[in-house]
């Protein structure tokens, strides 16, 4: 293995995801700043889920809102649906997997409130049901994705699809654009 080759091959793809989710994704994220904010602006909650590295940041991001981004601020109602292992466990198994979140968004998700399902592929089952459980409640139906968006453009909007097929190329751009929402929403609501 050539190391240095490696190094700087990697920050390159990483650059040129970089460079390719700017020039695409200008209008989606602005799109979706305006879903978060009408939502907490109304009352309404943001509900993050995920799977494996997209549940990490499903929790990484509810946590910047509940507690802090970038100043001690007032918080912001967000909770991340993974992090309920006792509903997650007892849903797989009375209900199946592909269930876990859409069962906790029947119970806990209001008219208003924002859903944001985290899926690299655009595909997972459960992600799905999900977000079609959201927008039958009235919730709106969001998602972050890659690759060609899977099923995701028919069930959410907005969406974020990062132009990439790397799955860590596109999970580096979901926390990257996670993280602006996150400040930007602070800014929005004149909380910083």
């Amino acid at each position: 293995m050539d190391l240095d080759a490696y190094f700087h091959d990697e920050l390159e793809d990483h650059a040129r995801v970089l460079s390719d989710t700017r020039a695409q994704l200008q209008g989606p994220f602005k799109e979706m700043l305006n879903a978060w904010e009408t939502c907490i602006r109304k009352g309404g909650k943001l509900l993050f889920f995920g799977n494996g590295g997209s549940a990490s940041d499903a929790q990484h991001l509810s946590a910047e809102l509940v507690v802090r981004f970038v100043s001690n601020r007032a918080p912001i109602a967000s909770i991340a649906l993974n992090t309920d292992t006792s509903a997650i466990t007892a849903g797989g198994n009375d209900l199946g997997y592909d269930q876990i979140f859409a069962r906790q968004i029947e119970a806990l998700g209001k008219p208003g409130d924002v859903a944001v399902g985290l899926s690299t592929s655009g595909t997972s089952p459960n992600i799905v049901a999900a977000l079609k459980m959201a927008r039958d409640k009235g919730l709106v139906a969001t998602a972050f994705t890659g690759r060609d968006g899977g099923v995701l453009p028919d069930l959410a909007d907005p969406l974020l699809i990062v132009p990439a097929t790397s799955t860590r190329r596109i999970q580096e751009m979901h926390i990257t654009l996670g993280h602006m929402l996150c400040g930007a929403l602070e800014q929005s609501l004149e909380l910083v």
